[in-house]
């Protein structure tokens, strides 16, 4: 169990105790409930929101170990390669959710080792990083989980107890050194990961914890190989799709754009693009996913990478693999273009 739920378990037993007159009277509702909980109508309304949203910033944080190297909001205030593009990033997706409704986003890939475990962690941090901000990583990668590692914390209890309904919500979330970010890892290693992600449960704890938090960033399994990432999507309001320049086929690209719903994808994660390609914005040079060299062009039989051409054919060359519009408005970083048809 987390110390999140201990303190939850503590506070019920106090509550009953004191005829609800214990952590609920030292705080308003107002004052912890998160942006998202307004947006929420189809909630138990026997929930006491305030209370569990208090419970989540009162309760002890758990000693993180994250790799500074790969975590790039953690460790040092000195300005770090990436967070820049990352503050960008989380820009433009607030600029996204002026226009549709946005909080519960999937980060995926069409292969492993393109990025989406980093691209995923950092976009979580960035958002948590904002003055009275709650975001919520999840580790949904059930099949090679790696988030754990990154933040140099344990795996289980995590997702795969809870789908297993061997848990509840509050005893797999984990709160770090970081104020306002918290985590649910993956859980013990567990087979029928298709089906587990499918049983129900996964939709009813992004109905729970929803309302708790501002921001929720889910990393799932790379798109193509398994059906894992289609399925969760259908919980999510949108989904980012990574594409590791230089390394990723372009028909990869479009067999994988196919797998979600056309309103469901917000748009592409460019990364790794190499510096011959002369874009003013590098998403990041090194990541844990990201260490295999490209694979062979006569082996995948693609004719082309990302990467190899000038800036302006590259985008475009993206842009038609997945369908996906490019922005080229002057002064936008070019690390993700959106489109919304």
């Amino acid at each position: 169990m987390t110390r999140i739920h201990d303190v939850l378990k503590k506070s019920e037993q106090g509550s009953s105790t004191h005829g609800g007159n214990g952590l609920e009277a030292e705080l308003s509702v107002n004052d912890a409930a998160p942006i998202a909980a307004t947006l929420t109508t189809d909630i138990d309304s026997r929930r006491d929101l305030g209370r569990e949203a208090r419970i989540l910033l009162q309760s002890p944080s758990m000693t993180w170990l994250p790799s500074t190297k790969t975590m790039l909001f953690f460790g040092s205030e000195e300005p770090t390669p990436g967070q820049e593009q990352f503050r960008t990033l989380r820009t433009r997706l607030y600029q996204l959710r002026e226009k549709i409704r946005l909080s519960t986003i999937l980060i995926t890939s069409s292969l492993p080792k393109e990025g989406k475990s980093f691209t995923a962690a950092n976009l979580a941090q960035v958002m948590a990083c904002q003055k009275g901000c709650r975001a919520l990583l999840i580790d949904a990668d059930l099949r090679s989980p790696s988030l754990h590692l990154a933040l140099g914390t344990t795996a289980a209890p995590g997702l795969s107890e809870y789908l297993l309904n061997e848990t509840e919500e509050f005893a797999i979330i984990q709160k770090g050194q970081m104020e306002n970010l918290f985590f649910i890892p993956s859980g013990r290693p567990v087979s029928g990961q298709t089906e587990l992600v499918s049983n129900g449960r996964f939709k009813l704890l992004l109905n729970r914890l929803g309302p708790l938090f501002d921001w929720i960033v889910i990393d799932s399994p790379a798109a193509l190989p398994v059906s894992d990432s289609g399925l969760v999507a259908n919980f999510c309001d949108g989904v980012l799709l990574v594409v590791r320049s230089n390394s990723t086929p372009f028909d990869v690209v479009r067999k994988a754009r196919e797998r979600f719903r056309e309103d469901h994808l917000l748009g592409v994660v460019l990364n790794g693009i190499p510096a011959e390609s002369h874009l003013e914005n590098h998403y990041y040079s090194e990541t844990p996913d990201a260490s295999s060299p490209p694979p062979d062009k006569k082996e995948s039989g693609a004719d082309h990478y990302p990467g190899e051409r000038s800036a302006k054919t590259l985008l475009q060359s993206v842009a038609a693999a997945t369908g996906i519009e490019f922005l080229l408005q002057a002064g936008l970083p070019r690390l993700v273009r959106w489109s919304r048809r």
